[in-house]
């Protein structure tokens, strides 16, 4: 990891000290996707097969997991793992479940009520990568908040295995979060299958989950398109950025930081802290803890390209993390709660020095499906809303379109929008009329 003094740095430098590993969006790759997404529409569930020849090295017999294969995935995983899958889709639904949005009813005059009310999305996508081990973790993280926000209908893509089938951890999580139907299709292809739909796959109204460049070029593509799907955020590689003090231990901080190194050799990490003495034991005790790791030679192209970054104080360390917005950040000073209010963009917060980043990504109950490349600034991670879209609902009684229509019809005149103002005014006429006919009829 390079180590760099803030102090010492101008602008320009800052800026370079803080960038991350470019994306790959060359018109190469953006081209391939184009080719792939656009094979997929035109031939459907044949080029979903072809390309799992292709790309996975498997050979496709039912593209849809069925009844079958669901029950031969159950006998296949170990119960230890099926018990700590349940424990951690408790805790993940506890924290989901209180976290939904209620209904809100304001009077904003009297006899005008606007609300606003919650509907789920009719039917979602969920892609789950596979690599050199499931992700029953990605399967719980978005499956979950789908159910309990009321989804009509989940689907899920996986990228098959060498036999033409899902991974059965991947199945036994899917069934145990109420997945409806799962399909063996992985990459771009699955993403184009799932936003225009196959002769198998349904058409999805909106794509979540991580990938691969490929896959996160497809979802961007497909984002773009009236007739493709929305998307969950923009995604880049994992990261996580470390403010530690001197009081926190290296051991643990060198773990959080390989933690993260380990997912990609497009993956960054960043250690700030004002102590130069934490800064070198912990680069002792990353080459120590790296050189164990079964995934040692990824994690140190991740180093290559991360930082450790020595600052004045703990307060220019969270300037320093704000400017950053960091998917994953992790807090490991003295009384870090009190530093709370200091952070302003992060996808998710680590207080303490018991409290790893690990938990975040498997069973805590928070959400794992972040913001990544500083889109932190301005989204925020998967959650109960998510899947779901917000409908404002507005009631006017007679009496309330006298007392607020004069305002309205105000401001569509001074915009010009003169229908705007007759449907105000107009209605405000025939309410008179009513007025005066009921006099007189009293008279």
């Amino acid at each position: 990891m390079r180590r760099i003094d803030w102090r010492a740095l101008g602008a320009a430098a800052h800026e370079e000290a803080l960038a991350r590993p470019k994306l790959s969006r060359s018109e190469t790759l953006r081209a391939t996707v184009e080719g792939i997404v656009a094979a997929v529409r035109a031939r459907g569930d044949a080029t979903l097969r072809e390309y799992a020849e292709r790309f996975d090295n498997a050979v496709i017999g039912n593209l849809e997991a069925d009844a079958s294969a669901f029950a031969a995935a159950d006998a296949a995983v170990a119960p230890e793992l099926k018990r700590a899958i349940a424990e951690a889709a408790a805790r993940i639904e506890a924290f989901h479940r209180a976290c939904m949005p209620e209904p809100v009813a304001v009077e904003t005059a009297r006899g005008l009520w606007v609300e606003r009310v919650s509907r789920p999305i009719g039917r979602v996508g969920l892609y789950v990568p596979a690599g050199s081990a499931p992700l029953p973790s990605t399967v719980l993280m978005l499956a979950i908040p789908a159910r309990l926000a009321g989804c009509r209908e989940v689907v899920l893509c996986s990228p098959p295995r060498a036999d033409g089938t899902c991974d059965p951890v991947v199945l036994h999580a899917a069934r145990a979060c109420g997945v409806h139907r799962v399909f063996n299709a992985g990459g771009a292809q699955a993403i184009a299958a799932m936003a225009y739909g196959t002769e198998a796959v349904p058409r999805c109204d909106k794509l979540f989950g991580p990938g691969n460049a490929y896959v996160t070029e497809a979802k961007l593509q497909v984002a773009s398109d009236p007739q493709g799907a929305a998307i969950d955020m923009p995604a880049g590689p994992s990261e996580v950025l470390v403010i530690a003090d001197d009081s926190a231990d290296p051991v643990f901080v060198a773990a959080d930081l390989l933690s993260q190194a380990e997912h990609g050799p497009d993956s960054q990490v960043l250690l700030v802290s004002d102590s130069a003495a934490l800064l070198d034991a912990v680069r002792r005790e990353v080459d120590r803890q790296c050189a164990v790791l079964p995934r040692a030679a990824i994690a140190r192209q991740a180093l290559a390209h991360s930082r450790m970054i020595r600052v004045a104080s703990i307060v220019e360390a969270f300037e320093v993390s704000n400017r950053y917005a960091p998917e994953h950040l992790i807090v490991q000073v003295r009384e870090p709660r009190a530093w709370l209010d200091k952070i302003e963009s992060a996808g998710s917060v680590f207080l303490g020095h018991w409290t790893p980043e690990s938990l975040g990504d498997y069973c805590s109950g928070g959400n794992h499906v972040l913001p990544t490349y500083g889109w932190a600034r301005s989204c925020s991670g998967v959650s109960v809303a998510s899947f779901q879209k917000q409908v404002t609902v507005q009631t006017c009684a007679p009496d309330a379109l006298r007392a607020v229509g004069p305002c309205a019809a105000t401001l569509a005149a001074a915009e010009g929008l003169e229908a705007h103002r007759r449907a105000v005014t107009l209605r405000l006429a025939a309410l008179e009329r009513d007025h005066s006919a009921r006099a007189r009829s009293v008279a």
